[in-house]
Parts: structure tokens; sequence; C-alpha cells
């Protein structure tokens, strides 16, 4: 079969399984309920007359970094960030990258060594994959999310394999974005002290902590004190930040590895000057009183949702963060259930399998700083209703459309537990 049919057949899988993706754009005027911008800073007129100050102050900066940070990339001031950044998140070192992805691709695919052991929360992130994909690490396996149990198990087995003496790498989420769930970090630090094994935390990739949690958006691991106890952290900066890039966080030695081993870094041009200089103006409005405010807007936003939505249990998830999830098994349900919002006015995404694991699927729904009590009481009314009222939906005179190529099937769920 030649190539054109081949891809063209695999498209023709993925439409039959409801599963095609394609980029959208949002239509103008509808009410943000599905991007990572959780402070609204991307939409902030103070941060943004910052940035514009910061350009126009800079001297003689050139539109791109010109090359690879080993290369004619690097500069003072993206020097000058790292060092920030180290100090800012009580770090020894930090190194920044063009992404979350490429930081996460990097490290994991060079810092353990043959004979080594990389065990995965299930539900970590698909960069984290990639690399370990690419890591030299004899075992590479998974625990059940966020099961202690499952990581004890885990961890003697690994053991019994590779012996005491070689390295174990743990990789989790602080706060996991399909779930809205946080690691129980405190608990993975206590069990593997007996192991020689080395921590390593994603804050948001798309773990969405920096920014959103910890003194001054320091993150969740800053907020519970385990900076020193965490191998390496990774923050980026285009979630709440409203920004590009990544930075990983660890002792000096790992940056001076990273910097000789990690390929999507040697690799890739670096970051824009005007990319730094947004990743800097971020954290300085993130950091101050406004961030705070926003912070707390956040959590009351949170509280507000949480108490006004009356769903059963087994379709609403117990998320007390920011990232909301409302189940609705099958592709089918979750595309249309969204389509059904986003006529509504508000802006939310579907979150399908394979992503999610199958009966798991979902609309994903994110909270941010500068939504109102009055949005979230719209969108709060749309949902209940689709609960209560599914047959409506079916009914092409109302108005609502699922676009022709999602079947009419009901969500089962009984509503008299609403």
């Amino acid at each position: 079969m030649p190539l054109i049919e081949q891809l063209e057949a695999a498209l023709d899988k993925r439409v039959k399984r409801n599963l095609l993706r394609s980029f959208v754009v949002n239509p103008p005027g509808s009410v943000d309920f599905s991007s990572n911008d959780f402070l609204g800073l991307s939409r902030n007129s103070i941060l943004q007359k910052n940035y514009l100050d910061a350009l126009s102050n800079f001297p003689h900066s050139p539109l791109g970094s010109t090359g690879s940070r080993l290369l004619d990339g690097n500069s003072s001031y993206a020097e000058s960030l790292d060092t920030f950044l180290a100090q800012f998140h009580n770090s020894e070192s930090a190194l920044t990258f063009t992404s979350g992805f490429d930081a996460n691709v990097g490290f994991f695919s060079c810092v353990p060594q043959p004979g080594d052991a990389i065990i995965l929360d299930e539900l970590i992130h698909a960069s984290v994959h990639d690399g370990v994909k690419s890591s030299r690490a004899t075992i590479k396996t998974t625990f059940k999310h966020n099961d202690i149990e499952s990581l004890k198990k885990t961890l003697i087995k690994v053991v019994g394999k590779i012996g005491s003496e070689k390295n174990i790498f743990v990789a989790v989420e602080s706060l996991y974005s399909m779930d809205g769930d946080f690691a129980p970090i405190k608990e993975i630090i206590e069990l593997l002290k007996p192991y020689n094994a080395y921590l390593s935390v994603d804050e948001v990739n798309p773990a969405h902590a920096t920014g959103v949690y910890g003194n001054q958006g320091r993150g969740i691991v800053s907020e519970l004190g385990l900076e020193k106890q965490v191998f390496a952290r990774l923050h980026t900066f285009g979630k709440a930040l409203a920004c590009n890039g990544a930075a990983i966080l660890g002792p000096k030695v790992l940056r001076s590895y990273l910097i000789n081993y990690a390929r999507p870094l040697i690799f890739s041009t670096f970051l824009s000057h005007s990319n730094l200089l947004a990743i800097r103006c971020s954290y300085e409005v993130m950091s101050g009183e406004i961030g705070d405010q926003l912070r707390k807007n956040l959590a009351k936003l949170i509280r507000k949702f949480r108490s006004s939505i009356k769903l059963p249990a087994d379709v609403l998830l117990p998320s007390e963060s920011a990232i909301q999830g409302i189940v609705v098994s099958g592709n089918e349900n979750a595309v249309r259930l969204s389509r059904i919002i986003q006529k509504a006015g508000y802006n939310v995404k579907p979150i399908r399998s394979p992503t999610v694991p199958v009966g798991k699927e979902r609309i994903r729904i994110c909270l941010h700083a500068d939504n109102s009590e009055e949005e979230i009481e719209g969108l709060v009314n749309i949902i209940e209703n689709y609960f209560r009222n599914p047959g409506y939906y079916g009914n092409k005179d109302n108005g609502i459309s699922d676009g022709g190529d999602v079947p009419m099937k009901q969500v089962s769920i009984s509503t008299s537990k609403l």
C-alpha cells in the first residue's frame, strides 16, 4: 500500500473511533474554562505593561536567541535568570529549557545510568514516557497512581533484580492534570529513604502547581518544605505564568551533567531574549501582591464550584484543585457534552481515551482567578441540566447540534442521585 494510503487509513481509524485530533480556534467572547492560564496572567494588564516596559528598556536585545544555548544562544541575562530561579525555588541550581517536554525528555533520557531502574506513576506525563524510552536504564516500570503500597511492592521487586547499589529513579507529578489530584509526596519520600532512590517531581507538566501553590507560587514541594529531599524538580512557564519554557531544579552537578548530555538542550535553538524577559516579568507579578490576590481569588472560585455543582461521586471527580473533571463514559459523550457547553458560550474541552482510561472519558474544567462567580454558576447550570435531562439535547429543534459526526448516545446515569 502506498504511503499516502497508509496515512489515510490510519486517520480513518481515528475517525471511526471518534479520536481524530484537529486544531480549533476558540470562539471570540467565549468564557475560558479550558486553558492552563490559572492565574489569568495572559490577560493581566499589569503584566502586559511591565513586559512591554522591559522590552523597550532592554539594551540592544536581538529578536531571537540566534542559536542553541551551547553555541550563541546563551547570554548573561539567561545566566542571571537561572540564578534567580534557583534562589526563588530554594535549589542549588536551575537550568532553563525551551519547554517542559524537552526538559523531561532530556532528564530521563540521560540521567539514569546503565543498570539503573525508573519507576513511574502510571499517570505521569507523556514527555516522561518519551524520555524513558531513550533511557539506558535496565528496568522501566510503573506503579499504581498515588498508591504507596503499590510503589513499595514495586521497589522491592526492582531491588531484587538490580541490587541495592544501583540507582532507582521515582517520577511523580505534584498535581495531576487530568484528575486534579495531588501526589502523596511526603509519604513517598519516607518510603524511599531505605533505598538508593532519587525522586523527581514534575510541578507543572502538565502538573499545574507553579504559581498557584506555595509561598509566592513556589510550588507544592516548597509548600511542604521538601526542597532538599527531592532530587529534581521541573517548573514550566507555559501555564500559570503565561510564558514558554521550563527549568529543572536540582544539585549543581545535575545542571552540569544536563548541559553536557541532555540532547534536547544541546541541539535546540534556545528561547528568545523576549521570552526570557517575559518569564522574569511573570515571576515578579506572580510572586507579589497581585499574585497573592489572584491565588486567593482562585481558591475562592474553586470552593464556589465545588459547593455549587451537584453531581454523583462517580461523575464529579474529587478534586480540590483548579482542575475539575466531569466523567461521561465514552469518547462520543465527552465530545457531545463539550459541544453543548461550548454552544452556551463556555470554552471547555473533551478528554478522551487513550489519554484517560476507557470508561473515564470526561470534560475537563480549568478554573481561573479571573473567572467570575456568575460565570461559574452559568457553567454549573448547563452541566446539571445535561445530566437531569439528557434526552433534551437529542432534539435537533433545541438549537443544540452535536456536529453531525457524534452518535446520539445518552449517558447512563440515575437522575435520582441528583
